[in-house]
C-alpha cells in the first residue's frame, strides 16, 4: 500500500511539473516592423574572365601531327597552332591537277577543231551540222575545264585547311586533342581568350538581379591585395537562374583593369541597388532551416509565437531586408528565438520600432 501511495504522488508530481512546463511564459525581445527604402551595397565574390573566348577547329577531319601552343601561351593573330598530316590532301590536290592537264588539253583540241570548222563552213566545204556539233564541243570543252579548275582550288583550299592558324590575338584559355589524334571538323582544338576586354562574373541571387541598376558603377578589388581595384558597369545579366545553384550570373565589364587582375583572379565586387521600400529585421530574428528562411511572429493579443516563412531580399552580417512574408506593425522576436516552439507564451522584455527616433515612445511599451 506504501509503494502505491508513493507511485501516484510521485504521477502527481510529474503532471504538476508538465502543467507548470506548458504554461511556462519566456521573456523575449520583440521589435515592431516598418517599412523603408533601402538601397543597400551588396559585397559579392566572383572571378575575372575574357569577354569572348573562340575555339579554333579545323575545317576538314584528319590526323593532327603538331599543336603548337599550350594553355597560357599568348597567340598572335595569323599564328599557327596546328597541323594536319597533309598526305591525303596532297595526293587529292595532284589528282586534280592531273584532270585539269586533261581537260585543258581537251579544251585546245575542242578549240582548234572549231577554228577549222568555222574556216570550212564559211567556204561550204562542210556542212552547218559539222560545224555547230564543233561549236557544242568547244563550249563543253571550256565548261570541262573550268570545272577541273574549280576542283584544283578546292583541293588547294582543303590542302590549307591542315594548318591551323589563329583568328584573334589573345591567351590559350583551353585545349582539346593532343597530337596523333584523329579529329573531326569543328572539334575544339585551343580556346582563345581574346585580347581587349576582361569581366568580373558574379553569380547572384534573384533579389539582387532584380534590384541591380542597368548599367550601374561596380568596384571590384583584387581579393588576395583589396588596395588593387578597378571600376567596371554592369554588362550582362543572364536571364536565367543556374539549375544547381539558383542564383543569376552578372557580367560586370572592367575598364582599364590593372595587370594584376588577370583572367581566373578571385575578385571582390561591391554594387548598390535600387531603393526599395522593405521591412527590415535583426539577423539574430531569422532562423534558416532545409531551405526555408523564418521568423518568430507574436500575436499581440494571446501574447503566443507562430513561426511565419519570409523570402529575403539582401542581407549582411547584421540585418535582414524582408522582400515578403511581413506586414508593417508586426510584431518580431529579436532574441531568445531558439528556446521557442509554435504556441509558445511570450513576455516582451523590450518592444520598439524598428527604426525609433532617440527619445521616441515606443509603441507597445515593455509587458510585465
Amino acid at each position: 500500500m506504501l509503494a502505491a501511495a508513493l507511485a501516484v504522488l510521485a504521477l502527481a508530481a510529474c503532471g504538476r511539473g508538465d502543467d507548470e512546463e506548458a504554461q511556462e511564459v519566456r521573456p523575449v525581445r520583440v521589435m515592431i516592423t516598418d517599412k523603408r527604402l533601402s538601397g543597400d551595397t551588396v559585397t559579392l565574390i566572383g572571378s575575372v574572365q575574357p569577354q569572348s573566348e573562340i575555339n579554333l577547329s579545323f575545317r576538314i577531319s584528319g590526323r593532327m601531327t603538331d599543336r603548337l601552343v599550350s594553355v597560357g601561351d599568348h597567340v598572335r593573330r595569323g599564328q599557327l597552332v596546328a597541323r594536319l598530316d597533309t598526305q591525303d590532301e596532297e595526293s587529292a590536290l595532284q589528282s586534280a591537277r592531273a584532270q585539269q592537264s586533261g581537260a585543258q588539253a581537251q579544251m585546245v583540241e575542242a578549240e582548234n577543231n572549231f577554228i577549222r570548222m568555222r574556216g570550212l563552213v564559211a567556204q561550204d566545204a562542210v556542212s552547218r551540222a559539222l560545224f555547230d556539233q564543233a561549236q557544242s564541243s568547244r563550249k563543253a570543252a571550256q565548261a570541262q575545264a573550268e570545272s577541273a579548275q574549280a576542283q584544283v582550288n578546292l583541293a588547294n583550299n582543303r590542302l590549307s585547311y591542315t594548318r591551323l592558324s589563329s583568328d584573334v590575338a589573345g591567351v590559350v584559355t583551353a585545349q582539346g586533342a593532343e597530337p596523333g589524334e584523329v579529329v573531326a571538323a569543328g572539334q575544339m582544338i585551343v580556346q582563345v581568350a581574346r585580347e581587349g576586354g576582361r569581366d568580373a562574373a558574379f553569380d547572384v541571387p534573384a533579389a539582387v538581379k532584380e534590384s541591380t541598376p542597368a548599367d550601374t558603377d561596380v568596384l571590384v578589388m583584387l581579393t588576395a591585395d583589396p588596395r588593387i581595384t578597378a571600376r567596371g558597369r554592369v554588362r550582362e545579366v543572364a536571364p536565367r537562374a543556374d539549375p544547381v545553384t539558383n542564383t543569376f550570373r552578372v557580367k560586370v565589364g572592367l575598364i582599364d583593369p590593372p595587370a594584376a587582375m588577370r583572367m581566373g583572379s578571385t575578385v571582390t565586387g561591391r554594387i548598390k541597388l535600387d531603393a526599395v521600400l522593405g521591412i527590415e529585421v535583426p539577423a539574430a530574428a531569422v532562423m534558416r532551416s532545409g531551405g526555408r528562411t523564418a521568423v518568430w511572429v507574436v500575436d499581440p493579443k494571446a501574447h503566443t509565437v507562430s513561426m511565419r516563412q519570409i523570402a529575403v531580399q539582401s542581407s549582411s552580417p547584421s540585418s535582414v531586408m524582408v522582400a515578403s512574408g511581413l506586414e508593417q506593425g508586426d510584431i518580431v522576436v529579436t532574441a531568445g528565438v531558439h528556446a521557442l516552439h509554435p504556441g509558445q507564451k511570450v513576455r516582451f522584455e523590450q518592444a520598439k520600432p524598428t527604426f525609433a527616433k532617440p527619445g521616441e515612445a515606443a509603441p507597445g511599451g515593455a509587458q510585465p
